[in-house]
């Protein structure tokens, strides 16, 4: 399936934050309060992006990260809004993610990595292998 035919079959709050860099509401994505073992990909490519092992409550209303697998995501300045951040997007599918910020734990490196729900798809562990995300079973291994 091309590109194309993946947009198509978002929903429009997926689409909006994935291919217009928009914003889901604090505390109303699905994955905000959500820890269960596996793997977060991309909604539009599939390119794996968080571990569960990385995932954490930042209190903010978004899935938040320590951090992330750095092979499929790019960040970027993003001065919009009169801010700046540090904009997350994935490499391949150039998927608007969300945004980076130093005020994670200093005891895993201070980043936090503040992610739209809508841009992204859970991989449940026990799935990850057929899946064809088997390599990845080594980041979570030890995680109940």
């Amino acid at each position: 399936m091309d590109k194309s035919e993946i947009l198509a079959k978002l929903d429009a709050e997926a689409y909006n934050v994935t291919q217009n860099a928009a914003t889901e509401r604090p505390f109303s994505g699905k994955y905000d309060d959500f820890y269960e073992p596996g793997l977060y990909v991309d909604v539009v490519s599939g390119e794996p992006l968080f571990t569960s092992k990385e995932k954490y409550d930042a209190g903010c209303g978004w899935p938040s990260f320590t951090a992330a697998i750095t092979d499929h995501i790019v960040e970027q300045a993003d001065d919009s809004y009169g801010m700046s951040r540090v904009e997350v997007k994935s490499r391949h599918a150039d998927s608007h993610l969300g945004h980076v910020f130093p005020d994670g734990p200093a005891e895993t490196g201070g980043q936090r990595y503040c992610i739209n729900s809508a841009a992204l798809r859970f991989i449940p562990k026990a799935e990850m292998a057929a899946a064809g995300y088997g390599d990845y079973l080594a980041h979570i291994d030890d995680e109940a």
